[in-house]
């Protein structure tokens, strides 16, 4: 399913603390925008969710974060990362692979697909969805380094959700890449909520952003958490002023 919740999640790392008790519930089917000025835990937060954060030294995590009813830090970490996708602010295609083999790593790893055929189909499958398919089909065996930034992050998201994850984790995968590409990332990840069902959790420094693909806002500062709703109840009537201030640009 992709239900993931947090309850009175607190990280510390080498002692200092980082996250302060955010609990939260990430729902199938949504995009959740999470929000905050720098240094509030935001990419943290993330981290957390599928036990990157533990690769972290000094990291301690407390509370609970439970995918579909278990605590993901009783599972296996592989399978947690498996079923919990991440892509990151700066695009990591593996640049010594081709395209196809970037995208077809997952599946194979995972046995995914039960021929030659079933994996040509999920790599195409997977670069459609990341709305790149028709940029690349003729280069598929061409290295990654050949394609722009913003194809390189698209490129991501395809490998990402060939491993066909339960919540996909994103960490501002915008941050850094010009508004073509930026529109199509943000088309791609509303689908794959819509279509796929999948848990979406971004992390953005843009409102505007937030307002165009999210569906809830879970809003951070210093750590705490300090509002969580429907993007468009807290998008017209933030309930407190450090939310209004960040939507002003002030914060």
């Amino acid at each position: 399913m992709g239900l993931l919740e947090v309850k009175d999640l607190r990280v510390t790392i080498s002692g200092r603390k980082i996250l302060e008790g955010v609990s939260f519930t990430f729902k199938p089917g949504t995009v959740t925008a999470v929000m905050g000025p720098s240094g509030s835990g935001k990419s943290t937060l993330l981290r957390s969710l599928n036990r990157l954060l533990e690769l972290v030294p000094g990291a301690r995590v407390e509370g609970q974060v439970l995918l579909d009813g278990e605590d993901v830090y009783r599972m296996n970490p592989y399978t947690v990362r498996r079923r919990i996708g991440m892509v990151f602010q700066s695009p990591n295609p593996f640049p010594h692979i081709s395209i196809y083999d970037n995208v077809a790593l997952a599946p194979r790893l995972h046995g995914l697909a039960k021929s030659r055929e079933e994996l040509d189909e999920l790599v195409e499958w997977a670069l459609r969805k990341a709305m790149l398919w028709d940029e690349v089909k003729d280069r598929l065996h061409r290295p990654p380094t050949e394609l722009s930034g913003g194809q390189q992050q698209r490129l991501s998201l395809a490998r990402a959700i060939a491993a066909r994850p339960e919540v996909l984790l994103l960490d501002e995968p915008t941050a850094n890449i010009d508004p073509v590409n930026t529109r199509k990332i943000e088309e791609s990840i509303v689908s794959f909520a819509r279509e796929l069902g999948m848990t979406v959790v971004i992390v953005t420094h843009t409102p505007q952003q937030a307002v165009r693909i999210s569906d809830h806002i879970l809003f951070l500062y210093m750590g705490r958490q300090v509002e969580a709703g429907p993007t468009r109840s807290l998008a017209l009537e933030p309930r407190t002023r450090l939310l209004a201030q960040y939507f002003k640009g002030e914060l």
